[in-house]
C-alpha cells in the first residue's frame, strides 16, 4: 500500500477554512457575536460542584474567572497543579506560578503541586471530569482539530490529545467562523486531528450545540442574543439538527 506524501507547506485559507457555496460569505451581514468573556461565562455554566476540570489555552482559561458562586470546582493544569484560582491582579503576580499556557495564575486554598507525569496519569486514568478546550475546527461527527496549522510554527501539541481521549466530558469553546468568514464548524476537519468523535458540546460566539449520541450528530440548543437559527445555518458547513425549543444564551 502506498501512502500519499504529506506537505509541510500551508494550504490556502479556503482549504483550511472552507467557504459555503449556498450563501456567499461576502453577502452576509455582521452579527452581534458573544465576547470572549461571554463565551467563558457560558462555558462556566457547564461546571458542576466537585468537578475536576482542565482548561485549555486561550478563551477556556477565562472560565476560571466565572465559576458560579458557592460552587467548589478544582481546576487542573497539565504542568502539575490541581486548584487553579482566578487570574492574579498586578500586585499578586508570582512569576513562578504559571499554567500550561505559561500564563501567571493563582492557587486556591488546598491546591496541590505535582510532576507532569502525575498530571498526565490523572488525565489518562480518567480522573478528570471535564475539559474545556479551544479549537480551529470541529466536525459534524464530533472530531476536533486544535493543535496545529500545517506550515505554521507549532510550540507543541500539549496535552490536548490525552485530554480528548481520557476526560469524561469534552466541551469546545471557539469563534464560529475564521477570519474572512471561513468555516470552523465543518463537515470534516481539514486540519490535523487532535481526536475523533470526542466532542460532547460546542459553544461558539453564535450558538451552543450538544452532541446527540443516539443520532450521532450535533443539535442546536441555544443562539446568541440577536442571532437566528438561519443566521447560524448560513455560517456553518456541518449539518446539525435543531432542538424543539431553542433558547437564547444567557450571559
Amino acid at each position: 500500500m502506498s501512502l500519499a506524501p504529506i506537505s509541510l507547506f500551508a494550504p490556502s485559507a479556503n482549504t483550511l477554512f472552507p467557504m459555503t457555496a449556498a450563501t456567499p460569505q461576502s453577502a452576509l451581514s455582521p452579527l452581534p457575536t458573544l465576547s470572549r468573556d461571554q463565551l467563558a461565562r457560558r462555558a462556566a455554566q457547564e461546571l458542576r460542584d466537585g468537578y475536576i476540570v482542565n482548561l485549555g489555552i486561550g478563551i477556556p482559561t477565562l472560565v476560571a474567572n466565572f465559576i458560579p458562586a458557592g460552587m467548589d470546582v478544582w481546576l487542573q493544569s497539565e504542568n502539575g497543579l490541581l486548584g487553579i484560582g482566578p487570574f492574579p491582579k498586578d500586585q499578586d503576580v508570582d512569576a513562578d506560578l504559571i499554567n500550561a499556557g505559561k500564563q501567571t495564575i493563582t492557587a486556591r486554598k488546598g491546591a496541590s503541586f505535582f510532576s507532569s507525569s502525575d498530571s498526565f496519569a490523572m488525565i489518562r486514568g480518567g480522573h478528570i471530569d471535564m475539559c474545556i478546550l479551544g479549537a480551529m475546527q470541529v466536525s459534524a461527527a464530533g472530531d476536533i482539530a486544535n493543535w496545529m496549522i500545517p506550515g505554521k510554527m507549532v510550540k507543541g501539541m500539549g496535552g490536548a490529545m490525552d485530554l480528548v481521549a481520557g476526560v469524561k466530558r469534552v466541551v469546545v469553546v471557539m469563534e464560529h467562523n475564521a477570519k474572512g468568514n471561513g468555516m470552523k464548524f465543518v463537515k470534516e476537519c481539514t486540519l490535523p486531528l487532535t481526536g475523533t468523535r470526542c466532542v460532547h458540546m460546542l459553544i461558539t460566539d453564535l450558538a451552543v450545540f450538544e452532541f446527540d449520541g443516539n443520532r450521532q450528530r450535533f443539535v442546536l440548543t441555544e443562539v446568541a442574543p440577536g442571532v437566528t437559527v438561519e443566521d447560524v445555518r448560513q455560517r456553518t458547513e456541518a449539518h446539525f439538527e435543531v432542538a424543539a425549543t431553542v433558547r437564547t444564551i444567557g450571559v
